[in-house]
């Protein structure tokens, strides 16, 4: 079942002076904000009309969601990218309700899946479970990308990060968009990191993601996805020479990851007690947390510097984020105390290095270039006979082009 709906927009058009910034972000509601004037300048300095289709691409590892708009050649090109303040779970597909996972897939966001009255600011569906997820029975609802810093199974953002994301994607469903795609990895889809992660449970599932990753990064296209089997399938695109691309692509992929493994790469697997976040909020986190043993700030609530005190659940000592400042913005940032064992990995297979070349025996020439004869003095130092009288010794070298080689050295007694 092909994944790209057809789905008529069902929302009403939006005053064309609001979508054209004319009115200030303060004189409308949230859920009816411009996109900021930083971003239309971004769009027009890479041709990309305010309404044009766009194209999410959301990370796990490295905690953060791209967004990707289709400029005037056709082609989805980056526009920007947003850090994630919070997901939760592990890498890997979620498959039932309450498991904490953050989906992984391909999935489509219609007009009716936009929340204007989210009670984590504002809020849009990802799609969960999609046609790859009800073949495999999974289960669960409501998987959203939000604001504050709070997740069961989502991806959270600030609520500034989600209200500009909002924006765009409200734009472009408003101009004729009939869903966007938005795909969900466990991590960026390298040869390196599937090498990394081959003896892991779901790396047969990641396969899968990395073929529709490729065909998107080799052309610039949205993959055109469909379910047959249990399995993500892959329509050929229309265009031979778009497709020859894609093809080329999955191909140089395939042969840089058998190239690494055969090189020895480590095998790894990734662990989290519940989630993670992008560095800059970690590092976000603990700089309020320094603040807060240096005010004096205690577990419970509090206002510092228009930032909330914030307090783990369990006592104080359970953990090093049990009590300290939240920046404002973040909300309530769920299950502080697990990012701290956040994203270990852990060496399944050590790394080897490459045996040594095996050094071929040196062939010796039928013909041999004569080297200069060098007329040695006595040597005192030498027990030889040779030494204790003026001798000569002769060299000889491979008569290879570049690469000489000594083959044979010859004392002789001078007459």
């Amino acid at each position: 079942m092909a994944l790209r709906g057809r789905t008529i927009l069902c929302v009403a058009a939006l005053p064309a002076a609001l979508l054209a910034g004319a009115l200030p972000a303060r004189a409308a509601p949230k859920h009816l904000a411009p996109v900021p004037p930083a971003t239309v300048a971004l769009m027009a300095a890479r041709a990309m009309a305010p309404s044009a289709p766009v194209l999410l691409r959301a990370y796990k590892q490295e905690s953060e969601i791209e967004v990707w708009k289709r400029a005037a050649d056709g082609r989805f090109v980056h526009l920007k990218t947003f850090p994630i303040c919070r997901w939760s779970g592990q890498l890997g597909p979620k498959t039932r309700t309450g498991d904490r996972q953050a989906p992984e897939g391909f999935y489509a966001v219609a007009a009716r899946q936009l929340n204007p009255n989210s009670a984590y600011y504002l809020s849009f569906d990802v799609g969960y479970p999609n046609a790859y997820d009800r073949a495999h029975g999974g289960t669960g609802s409501a998987l959203m990308v939000h604001g504050t810093c709070s997740s069961a199974g989502c991806f959270a953002m600030t609520d500034r990060q989600v209200g500009e994301i909002y924006a765009l994607v409200r734009d472009a469903l408003a101009g004729g968009q009939a869903a966007f795609q938005f795909q969900a990895f466990p991590f960026r889809m390298t040869a390196r990191a599937m090498a990394r992660h081959r003896t892991d449970r779901h790396i047969a599932f990641w396969r899968q993601l990395k073929e529709g990753s490729d065909r998107f990064e080799a052309t610039g296209r949205e993959p055109l996805v469909g379910v047959e089997g249990g399995r993500y399938v892959f329509t050929p695109y229309p265009d031979p020479a778009v497709e020859a691309l894609a093809v080329a692509r999955r191909n140089e992929e395939e042969a840089r990851i058998q190239a690494l493994v055969e090189g020895g790469v480590e095998a790894v697997r990734t662990t989290y007690a519940d989630g993670g976040q992008h560095p800059s909020f970690t590092a976000m986190l603990r700089r309020s947390s320094a603040l807060s043993v240096a005010t004096g700030v205690m577990a419970g609530p509090a206002t510092v510097t228009s930032a909330t005190a914030y307090a783990a659940a369990g006592t104080p000592a359970a953990s090093p984020f049990a009590a300290f400042i939240v920046p404002a913005g973040l909300g309530e940032v769920s299950r502080p105390e697990a990012l701290a064992m956040a994203g270990r990995e852990v060496v399944v297979i050590p790394a080897r290095r490459r045996p040594p070349a095996p050094i071929h025996p040196i062939q010796v020439a039928a013909a041999f270039v004569p080297l200069p004869v060098i007329e040695t003095e006595p040597s005192p130092f030498s027990r030889l006979r040779l030494a204790e009288e003026p001798s000569r010794l002769t060299l000889a070298a491979s008569p290879e082009p570049g690469r000489p080689r000594f083959l044979t050295a010859r004392f002789a007694a001078l007459p």
